[in-house]
């Protein structure tokens, strides 16, 4: 079974020696499966590797761990990106069972973590368009007043269309001014479901009514590290996307919270890798993404609404990089999936939190498989 894997699995015993390799290690590797079953661990990865940290870890009392980005660089393999799990054999003591997948799945993820550097540089151009933009708007909109005054009936339809055009772009430039704030944010622990709970409640009472939602949350999960405002704004403008894509009949929109064990990222441009175990999920069954959107979908000004500015998700994901977080999707006709990885916070919740209420959804369920 563990040959038909596309990814590379190997077994290693408590001593190091290499118990078994399926079919994808051999080719990774580059070794005959006899030569890999009179090898040790040390024989096939550099003393400095990471990789080993993540046996220790594992054979410490760690259940399953993951890194995400490694480089394996070896005379066999060559210099290749992957991602690493740990995780303990049961039933052989000290043994684990090491997985390596090519970095093609987390590909999309990368892209997200490289998009903010594009992000910061499209940031720039419209802090600057922002600022040469709206200084001659007061004008306009001032001389369409005075115009205003001593026009004809008909013509004043065409000072008041003057008018209402400017204040549309005004709200379009303070939109992306917010795209270019690069301000630190005031960080704090956040419980995450008393967020979801409040965007759920504007969105019963608005935009959503016409939703099912569902609720699937880890009561266990301990508290986010980041800005509850802003925060609410990413699920505000998630949620309200959601309700947006989903049919008037049947709409279903499913938010669910769970805790990542041993998922670590590297960062670009640092050596350090971040645990990012806050795992959100808002699902919709709306008719989903379009393929060519996919590498695109973040990027400002780009959108598939017919009135839509294109600045909402590219501002999602602005808020979610500057509270430490990541947020991918993946979609197909019937369900759009956005998930959010976020840090955990090291403080604990503040003590009139504590016992706040989180409303579940009264209705609840499943979506079709």
């Amino acid at each position: 079974m563990l040959n038909a894997l596309g990814s590379a699995v190997l077994v290693i015993a408590g001593d190091d020696n290499l118990l078994y390799a399926n079919a994808a290690a051999e080719q990774l590797f580059a070794r005959s499966r006899s030569s890999l079953s009179h090898a040790t661990i040390t024989d096939l990865l550099p003393s400095d590797s990471p990789v080993f940290e993540l046996i220790g870890q594992v054979r410490g009392g760690m259940s399953a761990i993951t890194e995400h980005g490694l480089t394996l660089d070896t005379p066999k393999t060559g210099l290749r990106l992957v991602n690493v799990q740990a995780a303990p054999m049961i039933e052989v003591t000290g043994a684990v069972v090491l997985s390596f997948q090519e970095r093609a799945i987390a590909d999309q993820i990368d892209h997200r973590l490289t998009h903010r550097e594009a992000t910061r540089s499209i940031a720039a151009m419209s802090a600057m368009m922002a600022h040469e933009v709206k200084n001659p708007l007061s004008g306009i909109r001032g001389a369409a007043q005075l115009l205003e005054t001593n026009a004809s009936e008909a013509d004043q339809e065409l000072t008041q269309l003057i008018q209402d055009e400017v204040d549309r772009i005004k709200v379009l430039v303070e939109r992306m001014e917010v795209l270019s704030e690069s301000a630190p944010i005031k960080s704090g622990p956040v419980n995450i479901h008393q967020v979801l709970d409040r965007v759920r409640r504007i969105a019963e009472n608005g935009f959503g009514k016409h939703v099912r939602f569902m609720a699937e949350y880890d009561p266990s999960l301990p508290p986010v590290s980041g800005n509850r405002d802003q925060l609410i704004q990413v699920f505000l403008n998630l949620i309200k996307n959601a309700c947006e894509a989903v049919p008037e009949e049947g709409g279903e929109v499913r938010m669910k919270t769970s805790y990542q064990h041993g998922v670590r990222f590297a960062m670009p441009g640092s050596m350090s890798r971040v645990h990012l175990p806050m795992s959100v999920t808002i699902e919709d069954n709306g008719p989903g993404i379009t393929p060519e959107m996919h590498d695109h979908l973040f990027d400002p000004f780009v959108t598939t609404k017919p009135k839509g500015t294109g600045l909402g998700l590219a501002l999602v994901a602005k808020i979610v990089g500057d509270n430490g977080g990541v947020i991918d999707f993946k979609s197909r006709p019937g369900r759009t999936e956005f998930r959010l990885l976020l840090p955990m916070s090291k403080e604990p919740l503040p003590a009139e939190e504590l016992n706040e209420p989180v409303g579940a959804p009264t209705n609840q369920g499943n979506f079709d498989a």
